[in-house]
């Protein structure tokens, strides 16, 4: 005999079809579950939204084409990271028709990390950080040095428009398409990206903690020598600034982790090649 359970269970399962499936198009599904792409609301997922876009800063030192990240938290709550990278392209991709900075900002898995020549080594999420944090952003705005032209464009929570004043109030107009706003050496190239996390989305208590981007900015700077990264902490009336820089690579970190005496000589390799080491016997 039948009973009410199995008649219930009968029922959830007949009422179960595709269109009880929920399909969430581009960024939507980033804010619906944006635990899945940072980890969690807390000030460890905005910690997360800095390290990728430092991350992409950093694949173009890597690819050998950028010297200098700048990180800038400001009074307002928004945060810069500036690189003097190629930036980000700004002629259209042809499957789109966007711009490479809107495709960049509001396509998911799409960057160089992809392609077969861009990037040979790469971190973060993979091409998908940047749209993820624009999508978690109340107001992001990307402005890149290229071509001689300083070109720029805005996002409300990644969605491509015009905002009519400064900060993520301002009244806002959704509209595609890249501006130029302005002319720039053509020797100067960078990609400047400046957001305000979205309150609707991270918990009121969520902050970004000055240690531990002090901390990831030096390992950092000895993981890819000769990068200088520059962090400048605005938030209070005593503005901070530090700089990292380390020429010497691991062997400095592991200095700076164990500062004590070499039990023995330290021999440091340079360049490429072919080395033999011979171990002699006491005996």
């Amino acid at each position: 005999m039948a009973t009410n359970e199995d008649s219930i269970a009968k029922v959830s399962q007949d009422s179960y079809t595709a269109k009880d499936l929920a399909v969430l198009e581009g960024l939507d599904a980033v804010r619906k579950r944006p635990g899945m792409y940072i980890g969690s609301t807390d000030s460890r997922g905005l910690m997360h939204c800095l390290w990728e876009i430092i991350d992409n800063s950093v694949d173009e030192s890597l690819a050998g084409h950028c010297k200098k990240i700048e990180i800038n938290l400001e009074s307002d709550g928004s945060v810069e990271v500036h690189d003097d990278g190629r930036g980000i392209p700004v002629d259209k991709e042809p499957k789109t028709g966007l711009t490479g900075v809107e495709v960049v900002l509001t396509k998911l898995h799409a960057g160089g990390k992809f392609g077969g020549g861009s990037y040979a080594a790469s971190g973060g999420l993979h091409g998908v950080g940047a749209s993820v944090v624009n999508a978690l952003a109340s107001r992001l705005d990307a402005e890149v040095d290229r071509d001689g032209k300083i070109y720029w464009m805005s996002f409300q929570r990644g969605v491509a428009g015009i905002f009519d004043g400064d900060g993520p109030k301002a009244p806002f107009e959704p509209k595609s398409g890249l501006r130029v706003i302005g002319k720039i050496s053509s020797k100067v190239t960078g990609t400047r990206i400046k957001w305000w996390s979205d309150k609707q989305i991270f918990l009121k208590e969520a902050e970004l903690d000055i240690e531990d981007i002090y901390a990831r900015a030096r390992q950092t700077s000895y993981l890819v020598p000769g990068l200088t990264l520059i962090v400048n902490d605005n938030r209070t009336k005593e503005k901070t600034t530090e700089t990292f820089f380390h020429k010497g690579g691991i062997a400095d970190y592991c200095n700076f982790l164990q500062p004590d005496e070499a039990v023995g000589d330290v021999i440091r390799i340079y360049g490429t090649g072919h080395y033999q080491e011979t171990v002699l016997s006491a005996h």
